[in-house]
């Protein structure tokens, strides 16, 4: 993190903590515990009781999409961890440099954990996935400048525009 512009080494190192528990969260989940295999067995039951007589093709859509969206989602939190742990000690540090720097942190993981996964006998890493993820990354980047650059105004210390 002290890259994207943080200085005092210790301060990035604590606040980095968090990230660095969220990819070994993520990395753990693209091992066979969080396969398609497994996570079906529980979704499938769950969507049949939810929706009684859904079709198996609903399901498989179903299925799809929310496993997209733990893409999205986990990927969104990641950039999220990785912008609080980057920016600096003001506010108004929030702009292009800390969304690119939290988009680019994440979406490189993302790439690696494809890769990784392209190694599970259960999983497979997709070109996809990583531009799922890395989509989710932005979300998460761009949620967090938004409301560092909203608190900052609401605090009379924003400097420069938002995204500028």
């Amino acid at each position: 993190m002290l890259a994207c512009g943080v200085l005092d080494r210790k301060r990035a190192l604590l606040r980095s903590v968090p990230a660095i528990t969220w990819a070994a969260l993520i990395f753990w989940g693209s091992t066979d515990a969080l396969s398609a295999q497994r996570t079906s067995r529980f979704l499938t039951p769950f969507l049949r009781w939810l929706v009684p007589g859904i079709g198996d093709e609903s399901i498989a859509m179903a299925r799809a999409v929310i496993r997209k969206g733990g893409h999205v989602t986990e990927y969104a939190v990641m950039a999220v961890l990785v912008a609080w742990a980057a920016r600096g000690t003001r506010m108004d540090d929030a702009g292009r440099r800390l969304f690119a720097c939290a988009w680019l942190v994440a979406a490189l993981y993302a790439a690696t954990d494809e890769w990784h996964q392209s190694f599970q006998p259960t999983r497979q890493g997709q070109v996809l996935d990583v531009a799922i993820d890395s989509a989710g990354a932005a979300i998460g980047a761009w949620a967090f400048v938004m409301v560092a650059r909203w608190r900052a105004r609401r605090r009379g210390t924003l400097a420069t525009p938002a995204l500028a």
